[in-house]
């Protein structure tokens, strides 16, 4: 389980999480420590990865610093091995909570290329200070999992329903949307909500965050954040 100390504008991670994949089910396992400054935060970046066709999908989110590779953290259950999810096994305590912390070449690139996950990628209109207040909220949450593990729950401590309630703690102003909880439809609420750059069609917007080619075409390069962002509509900064 990762855990994080901060001391002021330093934080140091543990637990970071940073596999390399030959396939689905054959990697080197790798975990290590990072060290971050919360005054080169400079935004956040919001996923959605369908596994399957239909309205539910995994959200996760990277934090942008300006001197370091995105640092991605995904809510996620902790399955058993041999153990897959089950949307209704999730409402009766069957799974544990976990947040993994790691490389956007690890948990966006096994997505993309390893697993045949629909991923896409948006920039959200979020200030770096509300950025930094989501993160220590985000570092504030893993301290707790690690000392006290709790249970996923589909519709009370799932991934989306903790980025909301996160967001909200963080400053954000909103009401609550259908979508939060049919979250294969979340790039929807973020656009019309004004989250994300509106200045295209919707549906050109989505088309265009669509970031399997580049991410296949990336692999395992040391520059897999940039070139997933490389055609973007909105380059993070």
């Amino acid at each position: 389980m990762p855990s994080a100390v901060v001391e002021g504008n330093d934080v140091r991670i543990t637990g970071v999480r940073n596999f390399d994949y030959r396939s689905r089910d054959d990697f080197t396992v790798r975990y290590e420590e990072r060290e971050l400054q919360l005054s080169h935060l400079t935004g956040l970046d919001f996923y959605v990865s369908y596994w399957s066709e239909g309205p539910v999908a995994h959200t996760f989110v990277s934090f942008i610093f300006d001197n370091a590779s995105p640092l991605c953290i995904s809510i996620e259950t902790r399955p058993e091995l041999g153990e897959g999810f089950d949307p209704i096994a999730s409402l009766f305590k069957q799974f544990e909570l976990i947040y993994v912390v790691g490389e956007e070449h690890d948990l966006v690139g096994v997505r993309t290329n390893h697993r045949s996950e629909r991923v896409y990628l948006y920039h959200l209109n979020t200030s770096a200070d509300d950025a930094r207040r989501l993160l220590l909220i985000y570092l504030a949450r893993i301290n707790q999992l690690a000392d006290r593990p709790e249970w996923y729950h589909l519709l009370t401590n799932s991934c989306t329903i903790n980025i909301i309630r996160y967001a909200n703690a963080a400053g954000r102003e909103g009401r609550f949307d259908f979508r939060h909880l049919l979250n294969g439809l979340i790039d929807s609420y973020l656009y019309h909500s004004g989250r994300v750059d509106t200045m295209l069609p919707y549906e050109e917007l989505r088309r265009r965050s669509l970031i399997n080619g580049a991410a296949q075409a990336a692999d395992d390069a040391a520059d897999f954040s940039e070139r997933i962002r490389a055609s973007l509509p909105t380059v993070s900064r």
